[in-house]
């Protein structure tokens, strides 16, 4: 692997001169399930970032959102991502329906997880190789005749069997990743990453949200690598988009926006210079 310094990320909030090799903490941005069908609103989160000075992103791309409508029929919505990632946006594929089609769970464990938590949008929790393999593939295939070549799978809600993270190990795929780390693909290192997201499928849960950012923030102040997930229903809710707006502008003075690809290139290399 060929160890290069971070240097095409953007320095959003980095004072003039500071020097992405030397940065001891770093900042991902990743905006999860980018679809024609959510576009309208991850557009405002977009333009949100770029008034915080436009930093590197992650765009977790999902081929046919809930069944709504592929990406290469929707020519609109190809020419602004496709503009997003010649401006050095990475894309990574995101499922492939982002929904949870399998068997109603049976256990109280297992419908807390794939129902209650995670709302029913963990399509990978449960597929075999075979069946994750098929679906891999074909976001892959999609995504590529449309010019993006991915280096990343994020499993929907970062739910994923076993037969899953078997599927991975046999595509050339380099990353994917869970709630709280990046996962180099084939040899499966863990690389700490802890992820602050907001929930906010009814009021109270945007109330807790909004504290739950602010003090987890301050307890992962001294993390190495900090992600941020921002979802598309984030962008319905002033509230939240305010609490976004200060919580990553104040991170940005002190971290460096890395995508998902540059963290992992970076860590790795760290990792080896200290063997």
């Amino acid at each position: 692997m060929l160890c290069a310094p971070a240097s095409s990320a953007r320095r959003a909030g980095v004072a003039p001169g500071a020097s992405e090799m030397n940065a001891t903490k770093h900042l991902c941005i990743v905006l999860h399930d980018v679809a024609p069908a959510t576009w309208p609103a991850c557009r405002r989160l977009l333009d949100m970032l770029a008034s915080l000075g436009d930093p590197s992103v992650t765009l977790l791309v999902v081929p046919d959102f809930h069944g709504s409508g592929r990406i290469d029929a929707a020519p609109d919505f190809f020419r602004s991502v496709d503009a997003l990632a010649a401006r050095d946006a990475e894309i990574a594929l995101h499922g492939y329906f982002h929904r949870d089609d399998a068997p109603p769970p049976r256990s109280p464990g297992a419908w807390l997880r794939r129902r209650v938590l995670t709302a029913g949008e963990g399509e990978f929790a449960t597929l075999d190789r075979d069946a994750a393999a098929c679906r891999i593939r074909d976001g892959q295939c999609m995504l590529s005749r449309l010019g993006w070549n991915i280096t990343g799978f994020v499993p929907p809600a970062w739910l994923a069997s076993r037969g899953t993270h078997e599927a991975l190990c046999a595509t050339d795929l380099r990353y994917t990743s869970t709630h709280t780390a990046l996962i180099t693909l084939p040899d499966q290192r863990r690389i700490a990453a802890p992820c602050l997201t907001a929930s906010t499928r009814s009021a109270w849960r945007r109330v807790a949200s909004r504290i739950w950012l602010r003090t987890m923030s301050s307890i992962w102040a001294k993390a190495p690598l900090l992600r941020i997930g921002l979802h598309p229903d984030d962008a319905s809710h002033p509230e939240i988009m305010v609490c976004w707006r200060k919580l990553i502008g104040a991170l940005l003075q002190d971290r460096v926006a890395l995508t998902k690809s540059q963290a992992i290139a970076h860590y790795q290399c760290a990792a080896l210079a200290r063997c």
